[in-house]
């Protein structure tokens, strides 16, 4: 039995699904090319997705802990960390998970701090309590970074959840 006549039968690519590749790896390459020159921002959008990430963790393990929890930023070592409130009134440190002491990328700080009610600060240590009924102080971050680039974070009172702006916004 002879295979000559096979190769006539083999199937190959026809024009529209080489066009439909072809088109398909362009539209993926228009897509991630402008992404690649946002590169360097990685270290500030990285921070504040951390930072964002945290205060929900902390807002949801008070609500199921039924315990107050601390969240302490040190704007001039750029650090911040959470404790816990426990009943006869210490603070224990959350040493552990994302609640540890976590500290800013390099290159990336903190350039202010805003609760309402309290007034916006530049330096020293502010801390933001998260109530176990669900409630924490409404408070806007402002990180920066050594290109000048800013980050406004507003958290969310009465969910905790955090909306990332670009630059630096007032609410």
């Amino acid at each position: 039995m002879s295979t000559a006549g096979n190769w006539n039968n083999a199937r190959g690519f026809t024009l529209v699904e080489t066009a439909l590749a072809v088109l398909l790896i362009a539209l993926f390459s228009a897509l991630s090319i402008p992404l690649m020159g946002r590169l360097g921002d990685g270290a500030l959008d990285g921070a504040a997705r951390r930072l964002a990430g945290t205060v929900k963790y902390l807002y949801n393990e008070s609500a199921l802990s039924g315990r107050p929890y601390r969240l302490t930023f040190d704007l001039e070592e750029d650090v911040y960390r959470a404790a816990r409130l426990e009943v006869d009134g210490t603070l224990t440190d959350e040493g552990t998970g994302p609640a540890r002491q976590q500290r800013l990328k390099s290159g990336v700080s903190f350039r202010n701090l805003s609760i309402a009610g309290r007034g916006t600060f530049n330096s020293g240590e502010i801390t933001v309590d998260i109530l176990p009924v669900g409630y924490m102080e409404e408070t806007t971050i402002r990180l920066g970074d050594d290109r000048n680039r800013i980050l406004t974070l507003r958290i969310n009172p009465f969910t905790g959840t955090t909306e990332i702006h670009e630059g630096d916004r007032e609410f």
